[in-house]
């Protein structure tokens, strides 16, 4: 174990990379929170973006839930022998994919990225007996489900919206909607503030536990409102290539789409949120759209762009977590 100065300094550093991370997120991923609302011109992407950062920054500082399963579902952090690095390798490796992903435009889960990489980093530095098997799973399932779900409940709310407004004038249905959709845009941000925002004060507890400043998976005030800031900071840098593959090429999108979408997923996020569930708000959100497209006409999906986001999602785990435990052999050379 370190000493007390350069424990320190490496918690330092771990704040700062999780804070980067939290920062990346919210231009990453909440580009698919406001993608819809922008796409139908229900806000003008100045707007968006200023409502999408308040609207993250109040709900992370509401919920901690998902925060303790991140801090100690996958591992415990208080038996791990080399806790603080296994972070830094995390995280590394996480902001890495993060990055990659976001300069191609391709809507890829931050969450997944961060999973893999802590599970990764984990088996590299104690084995596969470090992994907590039934929490590292129960995540999982609910990474998996949770987009089955959102598609889902997508179909049918837009299917709902067809029967119910199949005989009225479409220019009056979807002005409504577009008035209607700057809420459910701002409900879908405040959702995604609620849960992701939360990955990064939980992999800073973790790390806090890991080097004995505290013994418990509670989530400090300092750290839940700096992640808070840092997610609501990244949001307002926007991710307009993101923006452009989820409001554009899956389908073309009306305010009615919008709005169904929006509800769809930001009620299967606040449902995770509810139960301490890490889910990824990129896939949900992109299910969500995927679901109201096929309602709205199966043909209009764009089903290409669809299956190229789906095998981004599909190597996530494994490609961060191989990433995280190269990096954390690296660091282990190097320091220990």
């Amino acid at each position: 174990m370190p000493d007390f100065d350069s424990t320190f300094l490496i918690v330092c550093t771990i704040v700062v990379l999780a804070l980067s991370f939290d920062f990346i997120n919210g231009f990453h991923d909440t580009a698919n929170a406001i993608a819809a609302s922008v796409s139908t011109r229900a806000m003008t992407p100045r707007m968006a973006i200023i409502l999408a950062s308040v609207m993250n920054f109040v709900g992370a500082m509401i919920f901690t839930g998902v925060a303790k399963t991140i801090g100690g579902k996958v591992a415990d952090p208080a038996a791990l022998t080399h806790g603080v690095w296994i972070v830094i390798a995390t995280l590394l490796s996480a902001i890495a994919w993060n990055l990659i992903t976001w300069w191609y435009g391709i809507p890829s889960s931050s969450s997944h990225a961060l999973i893999g990489s802590l599970a990764g980093a984990v088996i590299a530095a104690e084995g596969f007996g470090g992994v907590n098997g039934s929490g590292f799973i129960s995540i999982v399932q609910a990474l998996i489900f949770s987009p089955i779900i959102a598609f889902a409940v997508g179909y049918v709310v837009m299917t709902l919206l067809k029967l119910i407004f199949a005989r009225a004038n479409p220019h009056i249905v979807n002005k409504g909607f577009r008035s209607v959709q700057i809420l459910t845009a701002a409900f879908q941000a405040f959702t995604h503030g609620t849960n992701d925002a939360q990955k990064a004060m939980g992999i800073i507890t973790m790390a806090l536990v890991a080097a004995s400043y505290q013994d418990s998976l509670e989530v400090p005030f300092w750290v839940k409102f700096s992640a808070a800031l840092a997610m609501a900071l990244g949001t307002s840098f926007g991710g307009w290539k993101i923006i452009k593959t989820m409001g554009t090429k899956i389908f073309k999108m009306e305010p009615v789409n919008g709005f169904a979408s929006d509800v769809s997923a930001a009620s299967i996020i606040m449902t995770a949120t509810a139960t301490g569930l890490p889910v990824s708000t990129t896939h949900v959100i992109t299910s969500a759209i995927l679901g109201v497209g096929s309602a709205k006409r199966f043909s209009s999906v764009n089903w290409g762009v669809a299956g190229r986001i789906v095998s981004a999602w599909l190597i996530t785990i494994p490609i961060s977590a191989v990433i995280a435990a190269v990096l954390f052999k690296v660091i282990a050379f190097i320091f220990l």
